[in-house]
């Protein structure tokens, strides 16, 4: 018992707090969420996707080696149960090298992105589905990134993704998606990027390095992030020369309309196939999209971006990436054409596309733009008030009328004194009070009270139901 007392001691002395970079959602705030959720699954099932769903945590083998070195050094690894030091080998333990045990402390690891688990998912159900296969999934993903403004340890993504098609009609619908799905939104202002693998594997064979795509596209993926001088720099640490910079500086810094940018690259990658095929590409998709919205349709912001290259190691064509211009906030959304992603897998041959939401950037961004619409803060719309126990017996019945009619009502728990069931109902704005006293039991006139205005009105429980809905 006294061990059990100073056990519970120590615990009640414990602050309570968040690990960094997670957050708690009030009901208002899970009300906004949903909104962003719904609208974009709206979209999604519009185009022919279903949802799927998968674990939280994949082995770590399944992760690792998919998002290039700086990825994989932010996926949140889960510890083995039990005594898992014991099961390591000593010889590793003394170097003090967590790279080197890792794999032998940990076998699970929390999901980093949508993508993997699901092409994971399509190895594993290749039997069960069909060709080509859509789906979109809304899961929260982890990350052990440092936390900032817009950029959290634990977020939502909202991704759609088709596998088994290498139509690039794909990734034209996947722009009228974005367009869509943000538009309803009640954003206004946002370009969506667009770049093909192709071409950057274009830049890195004219300039003489095509062994190191990988380093050259990690290092522009950070120019707006660290300017042209901080791009040189590290491409000079990664294996560059100056030359090489100099004949990748106008291709990198490339201005002007889209039309104007391929034109250009054109003459810069003549003598690489493969980067002639990235241009083909683009210029289809780009068909494809003012085919599908015809001369009347309004064009998305569609914008040709050669440093666009989402350091990722399996993307092998388009890659897009969204941001929105009304507020100073990363990328909302981004995605590609990832054709040997399965392959990884025992799959091979299986091409897929596929483009997320950043559910809670963009979740921040309505916030900032006050863009939310007033029915996401709607819940309760009426409180039946409680003054005693025959009151409560009579309010009953008007409580399953309410509710039977649609209207979202709640009457107070327990018999209390006005002011404390007022307070109650400003505390979760809930527009209106019905009250019902004695006078109101014998007349069968309710006193339905206006908790914005103030204003009460005598009706009968039929009026109250008229009138609740007609706001």
């Amino acid at each position: 018992m006294p061990v059990t007392f100073c056990t519970f001691a120590l615990m009640s002395n414990i602050k309570p707090s968040l690990a960094k970079g997670t957050r708690d959602f009030s009901p208002q705030e899970m009300t906004k969420r949903n909104h962003i959720f719904d609208t974009i699954k709206k979209v999604f099932k519009k185009y022919g996707y279903a949802e799927i769903q998968t674990p939280s945590m994949e082995n770590l083998s399944t992760l690792t080696g998919k998002y290039g070195d700086e990825g994989d050094k932010l996926i949140f690894k889960i510890l083995n149960s039990g005594d898992f030091l014991s099961k390591v080998n000593p010889d590793l333990l003394a170097v003090k090298n967590s790279n080197a045990v890792t794999s032998q402390l940990s076998e699970k690891a929390l999901r980093y992105d949508l993508t993997v688990p699901f092409a994971r998912y399509v190895v594993m159900h290749q039997n069960d589905i069909a060709l080509p296969f859509k789906r979109f999934q809304v899961q929260p993903v982890w990350r052990a990134d440092r936390p900032q403004k817009g950029r959290y340890r634990e977020f939502y993504q909202c991704d759609v993704d088709v596998v088994g098609s290498e139509s690039l009609l794909n990734e034209a619908e996947f722009v009228l998606i974005y367009q869509e799905a943000l538009s309803n939104l009640g954003l206004k202002d946002f370009s969506i990027k667009i770049n093909n693998r192709k071409i950057l594997s274009g830049i890195a064979e004219i300039i003489g390095k095509p062994e190191l795509i990988i380093d050259m596209t990690v290092a522009i993926d950070k120019l707006d992030k660290i300017g042209f001088d901080g791009v040189s720099k590290e491409l000079l640490e990664r294996g560059f020369t100056q030359e090489d910079i100099d004949r990748l500086k106008p291709v990198i810094l490339l201005e002007g309309t889209n039309d104007t940018k391929l034109t250009t690259l054109k003459q810069v990658l003549s003598a690489s196939q493969i980067g002639l095929n990235g241009i083909e590409e683009i210029e289809l998709v780009f068909n494809y999209v003012q085919t599908l919205l015809g001369k009347d349709g309004e064009q998305p912001k569609l914008e040709l971006d050669i440093t666009l290259a989402r350091g990722l190691n399996y993307y092998t064509g388009c890659i897009f990436e969204v941001k929105t211009n009304e507020v100073a906030m990363g990328s909302i959304g981004g995605g590609g054409r990832y054709d040997d992603l399965t392959g990884m897998f025992g799959l091979k041959g299986l091409t897929g596309a596929g483009i997320s939401f950043g559910a809670d950037r963009i979740y921040d961004v309505l916030e900032e733009l006050n863009l939310f619409p007033e029915s996401t803060a709607a819940g309760t719309k009426v409180l039946i008030s409680n003054f005693d126990p025959a009151a409560e017996n009579y309010a009953l019945p008007l409580l399953y009328q309410l509710r039977a009619s649609g209207i979202s009502a709640e009457l107070y728990p327990s018999a209390a004194k006005l002011k404390k069931q007022m307070g109650y109902a400003d505390a979760k704005n809930i527009p209106f009070v019905l009250l019902i006293g004695s006078e109101e039991m014998q007349s069968a006139l309710l006193t339905l009270k206006n908790m914005h205005s103030g204003e009460q009105e005598k009706l009968s429980i039929e009026a109250v139901i008229a009138r609740l809905r007609e706001v």
